[in-house]
Formats: C-alpha cells, structure tokens, sequence
C-alpha cells in the first residue's frame, strides 16, 4: 500500500511539473522576474504597449522616456503631456512621440513653429486659456502636424483663425475669442471637420456668406452661439446635424431656408429677434430639438411629425393654436412630440384639449407663469377648429395635464 502511494504522489507531481511547463511556455512573459529590476535611464527606449483605439493602432513600438522640464508625462502613458496651470510664458519644446499635449490655463501669447519642430505625432493640442494673440501666431505652425485631429484654442485674445490648418483636423473649438471674420485660407482645406466652435466672437453676416462653411462636407456641429449676426449664415453643409445660433439678432428665416440640410437633428435659435417665420420652414424629416425661446412670435407655425422636444418659452403667444400646429392627424403615423415649453407667454387660459388628440405621445406641457399684458381686451370667443382626422377618432382625454411654476412667497 506504502509503495501505491508514493506512486501516486509521483504521478501528481509530473503532472503538474508538465502542465506548469506549459503555462510558462505559452506565456513568455518580457521581463525576467527573477532578476531584480533597474531604473531605467531616461535616454533608453522603453517598450510600451500601444492601445486598443483605432486612434493609437500602431503595434508595438519602441519610444524615448522623455518629457518637457516644465511639464508631467504620466509613466503609465508617456504619450500626453501635462503642461497645465504652470505660469507658463511660452510652449517647451514638445518630444517626438507625445500625442496628447495639454498646455491650458497658462499666460502664453505666442504660438512658435520651433516648439512644435519634432512635435509630428500630436492628435490633441489643448492651448485654451491663455493669451494667444493672432499677430503672435507664426503661419503654418499647425499646419506641418500631419496627425492632428483636435485643436482647442478657446477663451484666447485670436482675432483671426490661424492659418493653414491641417486636413486632418475633426474638430476645432475657437470660442470665447474676438474673432470678427472667418479667412477662406484658414477653413478651406478642412473637409474631415465634423465640429465647429466660434461661439462668443465677434462674427457679423459678412463672415459666414459664400461657401465658407459648405466646403467642408462632412461638418456635423456648428455653434454660432454669442456673435453678432443678424441674418441666418449662408450655405451650410448638408451633412449638418447641429445648428446653434443662440444670443444672436436674427430677425427672420427664409422661405425653404432648410432644404440644404435635410439631416438636421437639432436647431436652436433662441435669444434673437424673431417675430415671424414661414409656415413650413421647419418640415424637416429628422428635427427632433427645436429651441425658439426668447424671441418675440406670435403666430403658431407647422409642427413637423418626428419633432420631440419644442421650447417656446419667453415669446409673445396669445393663443397657441393647435389646429395650426397640427393640422392633420394620421393614426398610423403619430406626431412624436413629448415636451413643449411654453411659460413666460401671455396665453390667458388653459390649451385646447385637442393637443393630446394631434400629439398623442406628449408627456409634459410646461405652461408655468405668463407675462402680465397691461389694459388686456381678450379676443372674441370662439371654439377652434377641429384638426382633420385620418383613421379612427381616439377617446379624448378628461383634462389636460398642465404644469406650473411654484408661486412665489
């Protein structure tokens, strides 16, 4: 029995001796355990492991420890740069392989192409921030980065776009600059851009008319938020999803204004001048956001079927007729909208019922206060027409569900 046992115990233990064997095998770690590691030197490449990202898809690559003085790269990822709320005078020298440089919050005013000179891996340049003047830009300086996809250069004393600008930029973020024109050089080249950022600069309608923004056929976002037009920007591209002109002094909008860009997903024009606007200028097949708030309409216009979320607040509605709004209703095909915002109007009694009837999938009708209007003569009462049906009439609701601002104290 003695000699079954040892047996045994030989057997398990050549088992697991082949098995750990090829374990080890298999796994051929790239460091030798056994052996007590050193401090690498900073002048010896180290061998790092690219990520899984597309942006980053580079096999496995040999690249210099080596990081600006003035500035922090992570061990565990050596491409990105730390260069932030650093006092910073001017841009160090960038090495080689840094990707990722993150210069904001500083007091630079000069953009040198000599610090950029060995910089032909960057795909993100953060200079927000800071005190970059245009006249202190060297020309070109972004242009011989090759890689670059995203540039921010927001909250900067720009008067103008620096340019040339790589074709490979994606996005491009300028706001909260004094820039008053848009020059053809600086924009013309960018046909990957899909976001575009000049919100709170100085741009009038001169800026953005020809084909300055249409040339770029794959932009997806354009804030004009916070400038100083007064008529809608010209040619837009017809990939366009996002259209933001907020805090402008847009008085109208032209008939079949939106026919060249028929992806529109969202629109937002609140905080402008506008008392009117053509029936059907919003029939648009993808609107789902339509911001018109702070203006000065009157008069209710087309609702288009897929639109969800509508705001109306801060306007000058009497009535809101919904027979306008809505002026047919197809069962099979129901209006999409769930949220109207409509306080601070001077409607001067509850909404017609038929609202539920032509927006059956609404849950929410923010009514909340109205503008008090001085010496008020209501209008004769009349009841409103119904909207034309198509199909089966559904129940009509008890009430309409109305939501309103607590009052004040």
């Amino acid at each position: 029995m003695g000699n079954q046992n040892q047996l045994l115990v030989i057997i398990l233990l050549f088992g697991m001796e082949v098995m750990c064997q090829d374990y080890i095998d298999n796994y051929s770690p790239i460091y030798d355990y056994d052996v007590e590691p050193t401090k690498q030197p900073t002048d010896v490449p180290v061998q790092i492991p690219s990520p899984t990202t597309t942006d980053y898809a580079d096999p496995y690559m040999y690249y210099p420890y080596e990081c600006a003085r003035e500035c922090f790269c992570p061990p565990s990822y050596p491409f990105a740069m730390y260069c932030d709320n650093r006092n910073l005078k001017s841009i160090p020298n960038i090495p080689r392989h840094i990707r990722h440089l993150y210069i904001q919050f500083n007091e630079i005013e000069a953009v040198n192409a000599k610090s950029f000179t060995n910089a032909t891996s960057l795909r993100e340049i953060n200079l927000s921030h800071n005190k970059i003047k245009s006249s202190m830009v060297d020309r070109g300086v972004f242009f011989q980065i090759k890689q670059l996809l995203q540039l921010h250069l927001e909250y900067n004393n720009l008067e103008d776009i620096p340019a040339p600008l790589p074709n490979s930029l994606h996005r491009l973020f300028l706001g909260f600059n004094k820039i008053s024109k848009l020059s053809p050089d600086a924009l013309q080249d960018l046909t990957n851009l899909t976001i575009l950022d000049l919100c709170n600069n100085k741009l009038i309608d001169a800026a953005v008319k020809g084909k300055i923004l249409s040339r770029m056929k794959r932009l997806m976002q354009i804030n004009l938020c916070n400038n100083k037009l007064k008529s809608m920007p010209s040619d837009l591209p017809s990939s366009l999803l996002q259209l933001s002109l907020e805090n402008n002094s847009i008085s109208s909008i032209p008939e079949g204004y939106f026919k060249k860009t028929p992806n529109l997903i969202s629109l937002r024009i609140s905080y402008n001048k506008l008392k009117n606007v053509p029936y059907k200028v919003f029939n648009m097949s993808n609107l789902m956001e339509l911001n018109l708030g702070h203006n000065q309409l009157s008069k209710a216009f087309f609702i288009p079927r897929v639109l969800e979320h509508l705001y109306l607040n801060h306007n000058e509605f009497v009535d809101l007729n919904v027979s306008v709004l809505c002026p047919t209703i197809d069962l099979l095909r129901p209006n999409l909208l769930t949220y109207i915002r409509i306080d601070q109007n001077r409607l001067k009694g509850p909404i017609n019922y038929y609202i539920y009837q032509c927006f059956p999938r609404i849950q929410n009708i923010f009514y909340g206060e109205q503008q008090v209007i001085e010496n008020y003569l209501p209008p004769p009462v009349f009841q409103p027409g119904r909207p034309r049906l198509r199909g089966n009439i559904p129940a009509e609701p008890e009430s309409v569900l109305v939501e309103e601002y607590p009052k004040e104290d």
